[in-house]
């Protein structure tokens, strides 16, 4: 990509894309590390795995480029053809979605400590980034799908909402459920330990 394409909003790429279609590559360069993180996060570990879910997310995206509605956000278009995706691969292979999460879980146990009253008294001892992940492991996968997409990919509400395909109102009352399930999973782990 050269500096014209870095300027140019994703909308702008995908109009330029349908009408030279070798610009797809921007949108591909654009997103494949944020959606390789992304569907890492919600379980495809394995480095071919997460190739073939790649590929499948932009060839899906490819063919179905002229139905993306240009008002709405890219963005969110995108993220939702990934979490399709990655559904897809885990009922195929049949396993259970098992969230991977790396160091950036520093961020959710800050967010975590200073929104829930008291918490701060409840943490005795720092908890690091692997005891995170084995907490989000256990939440329900409504829930942790939610925490994945505020606190690691730092999507919108509004973006949230259109990934999966859930009302606004719903998103707020997922995540805060969802980091209290969390905070009591956390409490937990380290009353066993």
């Amino acid at each position: 990509m050269d500096n014209t394409e870095f300027q140019l909003s994703d909308e702008e790429i995908v109009a330029m894309t349908l009408r030279e279609h070798s610009s797809f590559g921007f949108i591909i360069e654009r997103y494949e590390a944020k959606l390789k993180r992304y569907i890492g996060r919600l379980g495809v570990r394995n480095y071919d795995d997460q190739a073939d879910v790649l590929q499948e997310i932009f060839i899906k995206a490819y063919k179905n480029l002229n139905s993306f509605d240009t008002s709405l956000s890219f963005s969110s278009w995108i993220y939702r053809i990934a979490h399709n995706e990655a559904i897809s691969w885990y009922r195929k292979h049949n396993v259970r979605p098992e969230g991977h999460l790396i160091a950036d879980g520093e961020e959710v146990l800050a967010l975590l400590k200073s929104k829930e009253e008291g918490v701060e008294a409840a943490y005795d001892k720092e908890v690091n980034a692997e005891e995170l992940g084995r907490a989000m492991e256990e939440i329900d996968e409504k829930y942790r799908e939610v925490l994945i997409l505020r606190y690691f990919e730092h999507k919108e509400y509004e973006e949230i909402s259109d990934i999966l395909k859930i009302p606004t109102g719903s998103v707020g009352t997922l995540i805060s459920r969802g980091k209290k399930q969390l905070y009591n999973v956390l409490n937990q782990n380290a009353l066993r330990i």
